[in-house]
This record gives C-alpha cells, structure tokens and sequence, in this order.
C-alpha cells in the first residue's frame, strides 16, 4: 500500500460545537434530524454515516466563503452529541469510496477540475489533482446531492483552511 501525499481534513470540532448550540438554540437554520437510513446522514466531523435512529444537527455550510465564484452553501450533518473527530487524516475514509464527486481548486478558489468517484480508488483522482502545482485543494462532495463531505490538502502544506 502506498503512503498517500496528502490530508483529509475533517470538519474542525469547534465548527460542529458551534453547529450543536446553535441548534439547542433553537436557531431555524439548524434542524434536529433523526437518520431513517444506513446511508444518508453523513456526519463531516467524524466522517461516517448515521446509523438509523442516530440523532443530527443539519445545518447550512459554506466550504468556500462567500464572495467568490465557486462559493455555495449546501446542507451538512453532524451529531447532535459530540463524536470523535476523523482521526485517521493519512487514510481515504472507507465510508464514501462511493457516491462521492472529487472537485480540485486554484489558490483563487476556483474550480479547476471535477471527476466522479468510481469506488475504487478515490486516492488516484485525488494524488492525479494534486500532482498538477495550479491545484491548492481537493474537496470531496456528494455525487448525488453536491454536499460537501471534506477537504484535501497535501501533506506537506500548512492547513488552508481547517486545523
């Protein structure tokens, strides 16, 4: 197995506390959802599904800041009570090798690439992304929805934009 040249970078657990009282808040832009199925409730911070019955915090998302072409705000989950931020940052998490769209953007934050994931080797379109120098970062999104799910970065670069 090769060592992979870059770092997934998981939703920062200051982001989901925040998402989290805002929705015990009673903010109408944070909704409590109850995951009804195996594969439909992705949580970004600790990066795996919602097990029917689990409990979510939906909520509005700009991956990339308004003001720019490419900004969009998409719904994402977390859960509702704290979980484990995605540790495992030198490893494609398992859980969406499927469904998933990988998008690549210029330090501009502009799209410069976008390829399906076909389930295989997600790591391929990705390490194929980073190996061009225009490309500052990588983001994974739903195929189905476009929602995002995480950022990557090369390893060897200071964070961007998450720790």
């Amino acid at each position: 197995m090769r060592t992979p040249s870059f770092r997934i970078i998981p939703l920062p657990t200051n982001m989901a506390d925040a998402a989290r009282k805002a929705a015990k808040a009673g903010r109408p832009d944070h909704a409590m959802v109850v995951a009804d199925s195996p594969h439909g409730f992705p949580c970004r911070h600790c990066l795996r599904w919602a097990e029917p019955g689990e409990r979510l915090i939906l909520f509005p998302f700009a991956a990339i800041a308004p003001g720019r072409p490419y900004s969009e705000s998409g719904p994402i989950f977390v859960h509702e009570n704290r979980c484990g931020r995605y540790p495992a940052t030198h490893e494609y998490p398992a859980e969406f090798r499927q469904g998933r769209a990988v998008r690549a953007y210029n330090s501009d934050h502009n799209m410069i690439g976008a390829q399906l994931v076909s389930g295989e080797d997600p790591e391929a379109i990705i390490e194929h992304f980073l190996g061009k120098p225009e490309t500052a970062f990588v983001q994974v999104r739903s195929a189905s929805h476009g929602c995002y799910t995480m950022q990557i970065e090369r390893l060897q670069k200071k964070p961007l934009f998450f720790p």
